[in-house]
């Protein structure tokens, strides 16, 4: 097995993470200097979202240099250091590579847009407009509104599958993909561990650009059924992988929303484009189709189990699964998968149980291992996520108050997932001394990593107990997985075998005791429950339970 497949994988959210500067935002050297909590929790790869010069419009989505540091974040000369004592400490940082997109300030674009002629001129999507002076195409962009936006100087409207600022890169022009490479190898030889690469199934346009069937009151289409998944993406990305990461020790890890389970054998593996990809079908249970936060559709444990295993069943003999249940585009999981639990810690750890025991890479999420919940702010103005308003006003459009709008945008804003780190419970959580970009969470002085720490019983220590059993069990790491209970609506459990061992995992999705066959667990012994004193046969409310001979 290589490296990354027996480590532990930590996003981490640089602009949230740690402030040394009093701006409030994070900075690199706040990184550096919290590389010993990192290192407490097992970690040995750290993917930090995007540290690249930006107008921060998607904080850092948008790309206006490749090859830079954004000044809020410190400088290249930081970034080198961050490099060099990760490596230190046995981790590998990972970069978050934008090459869907970049930004509208980015020097190709505004070269791109001057007049129809120049060298930069097909580096972008550009469209004339219809007959009537319309957009192209009736798409709307992931973020609400058009997906197109008009400009002057061209007399074109260019595509932007995600906000205007954030103007589609031309992949179809070989010129584009040559200066993405070059910015990519630019990163492995500074000394990157791998990439974690960004929206990566719209890269590839469809030939004929045409109106799709609307499935809104505004008479649109989601861009997202309209450009992803093209046929011919797949050879973009093995060219990708033969310039850059052919013959380097590092890993690729793809972010691929609508790519199925039977899907990935052509995305990972052995004739794969990428080591891992990131699939979304157990995140977005509520959304059989296009994300739309006001019409969620109901979802089961089955639903969720099913995803789960069918995404380990298509990676078993070919392939590598990074398991995650949180990311900076979602919300916590605990009310995500628990919206009503009485026990918010019992279902942390028992999402952590799973996330570290099955077949795959754990992708541990910054603040998750210290149980993290969604905020609530009353108002939609207190919130910075783009996406956030484009579905609140969306929402208002199909007919909903402001009250039930706001309440959408409770349940699924990304800004839950990126509220400031609480380091202690001094003023703003020890995350700076200045002004937080985004307020607090309401909990920081109960829910931080220094009252973690000193409780034996918290999150944060049942996520570093969970690193060391699965370093030292083999079977978590290298062992088969197969299903057990399949037919139970309120439990997930699994057995992972090797040559070396086996362990069962038993966890209670329902707020009610339950029973299970004690068989299941012949000849193993309880390593670890996070309700105190298991009972044979029983598992309560909210339970998580590892058996292992090892």
């Amino acid at each position: 097995m290589k490296w990354w497949q027996k480590t532990i994988a930590y996003e981490l959210y640089p602009k949230s993470f740690l402030d040394t500067k009093g701006q409030g935002t994070g900075t690199i050297r706040g990184i550096i200097e919290k590389l010993d909590y990192l290192s407490s929790l097992g970690i040995g790869a750290v993917w930090l979202t995007p540290v690249c010069r930006s107008p921060m419009v998607d904080n850092g989505y948008d790309i206006a240099d490749y090859t830079d540091i954004d000044p809020s974040y410190g400088t290249m000369e930081d970034m080198d250091e961050l490099f060099a004592k990760a490596k230190e400490k046995g981790i590998r940082i990972v970069i978050d590579l934008v090459f869907n997109h970049s930004s509208d300030q980015n020097p190709w674009f505004l070269a791109s847009k001057q007049d129809r002629t120049n060298p930069y001129s097909d580096w972008y999507i550009w469209r004339d407009a219809k007959e009537d002076g319309s957009a192209p195409t009736n798409w709307r962009g992931i973020f609400g509104g058009s997906a197109w936006t008009w400009c002057e100087e061209r007399g074109q409207y260019y595509l932007h599958t995600f906000a205007a600022q954030q103007p589609d890169l031309n992949w179809a022009n070989p010129d584009v993909r040559r200066a993405l490479y070059k910015a990519a190898n630019f990163w492995v030889e500074r000394g990157a561990g791998g990439f974690r690469v960004d929206a990566i199934t719209y890269i590839r346009k469809p030939d004929v650009f045409a109106d799709g069937t609307p499935d809104g009151e505004d008479g649109m289409v989601s861009v997202h059924d309209m450009t992803a998944n093209t046929p011919g993406i797949l050879d973009y990305l093995h060219e990708f992988k033969r310039e850059v990461c052919d013959g380097h020790d590092i890993f690729t890890v793809a972010e691929a929303n609508g790519v199925s389970a039977d899907e990935l054998k052509y995305w990972v593996g052995k004739d794969g484009a990428f080591d891992m990809l990131f699939e979304f079908s157990h995140i977005n249970l509520e959304f059989k189709g296009v994300e739309t936060w006001c019409r969620p559709d109901p979802w089961t444990l089955k639903d969720l189990k099913r995803a789960l295993v069918n995404s380990q069943e298509a990676t078993k003999d070919n392939g590598w699964y990074p398991v995650f249940f949180e990311n900076h585009d979602k919300p916590r999981c605990i009310d995500h998968f628990f919206p009503h639990t009485e026990y918010p810690d019992r279902a942390a750890k028992l999402m952590g149980m799973l996330l570290y025991t099955l077949r795959g890479t754990p992708f541990l999420y910054q603040g998750q291992e210290l149980g993290y919940r969604n905020v609530k702010w009353p108002s939609i103005d207190l919130y910075n996520d783009i996406s956030s308003y484009g579905q609140y006003d969306f929402a208002r459009r199909e007919g909903l108050s402001e009250e039930k709008a706001l309440e959408c945008v409770h349940v699924f804003s990304r800004d839950s997932a990126r509220t400031p780190m609480q380091w202690d419970d001094s003023p703003y959580a020890g995350f700076t001394s200045g002004t937080p970009w985004l307020p607090v969470h309401d909990d920081y002085q109960t829910q931080n990593a220094a009252a973690e720490d000193a409780d034996p019983d918290s999150v944060l220590n049942w996520y570093r107990r969970l690193a060391e059993i699965r370093r030292n069990t083999e079977v978590l790491t290298e062992g088969d997985f197969q299903e057990l209970m399949a037919e139970s609506e309120t439990v997930f459990a699994y057995q992972r075998t090797s040559g070396n061992g086996k362990a069962v995992i038993l966890t209670n999705f329902s707020s009610e005791p339950v029973k299970y066959d004690v068989s299941l667990r012949e000849g193993m012994q309880v390593r670890l429950t996070n309700v105190p004193g298991h009972e044979e046969g029983i598992l309560q409310p909210l339970e998580a339970v590892l058996y292992a001979d090892e």
